[in-house]
């Protein structure tokens, strides 16, 4: 048995899940981890209770220790930093009228190198801002271009659902996502209806198209000709999730019909024509 915690990095950045070990932990607690990045102190945001592992996917990084008073110390300065190089590195972007937008600015704990997100519709020539950071700053400086998609995983915020986004909550990777995708779910193709706050689809649209696409195999199609107990008719709406369908009968009546009341569809193959006879 190993007792789960979830750690936050940043204020309002993604959690992510340690192996506690034989540190009894509370919430706001602070802690040094190894990451792939090195050493690292994050905040404990929540204490869920024991959960048995069974061979996970990828077994979970341990809790190294406790922060110390020195350590916190030195965290809470590296955000206060943090916030002078962006509001800096935010001022020489736009002295110098370069076509990129700042995202955030992150210092690594043990301070030996400041990395810039920022987002730009191509490439950027940002050597001249380089020097001026590594001028002001003295350490090492790394500029990252990232994504729209990146961007709101980055920041966050709520989705038009009022939950907070999927990408920077739970999704580890983003799927692709296409047109394709509302048009099976039959939703309206307005952009303001399924786009997000990055302006790209929405992730949510690939969390039931699998069940969109099977169902629809056994759906009569529009148009498609069916025998039901009250009459023949055809189908002229599709409701996937209910898995009925709307039937204009011969009468021009309307009924909403389960799949499994339906009598039989009107599969008929078209009838051959007749060749030529032959001339004696």
């Amino acid at each position: 048995m190993s007792k789960v915690v979830g750690i936050r990095f940043r204020t309002h950045g993604k959690v992510y899940h340690f192996d506690s070990g034989h540190f009894v932990l509370n919430v706001n607690d602070k802690v040094m981890v190894i990451t792939d990045e090195g050493p690292a102190i994050g905040s404990v945001c929540n204490v869920p209770p024991s959960v048995l592992l069974d061979k996970p996917d990828k077994p979970l990084k341990k809790i190294f220790r406790l922060a110390t008073e020195e350590e916190i110390e030195r965290y809470d300065k590296g955000h206060s930093l943090e916030e002078t190089v962006y509001k800096y590195c935010l001022e020489r972007i736009t002295r110098r009228d370069l076509p990129m937008r700042l995202v955030s600015v992150e210092r690594r704990f043990d301070g030996s190198k400041i990395m810039v997100y920022f987002t730009a519709d191509g490439r950027v020539d940002f050597r001249e801002l380089v020097k001026d950071l590594v001028g002001k700053f003295r350490t090492r400086i790394e500029m990252r271009q990232i994504g729209v998609r990146h961007q709101a995983k980055m920041t966050g915020g709520l989705g038009p659902c009022g939950m907070a986004l999927c990408c920077s909550s739970h999704l580890k990777e983003f799927a692709p996502v296409t047109i394709k995708m509302a048009k099976e779910q039959n939703l309206s193709l307005n952009p303001s209806k399924i786009s997000g706050m990055c302006g790209r689809l929405m992730c949510c649209l690939t969390y039931e198209y699998p069940y969109y696409e099977k169902t629809k195999k056994r759906i009569p199609k529009i148009g498609k000709e069916i025998v039901t107990a009250r009459g023949s008719g055809k189908v002229i709406r599709q409701n996937v999730l209910k898995q009925t369908v709307t039937v204009l009968l011969d009468t021009q009546e309307e009924v909403d019909v389960k799949l499994r009341d339906i009598i039989k569809k009107n599969n008929q193959p078209k009838k051959k024509k007749r060749s030529n006879q032959k001339k004696h």
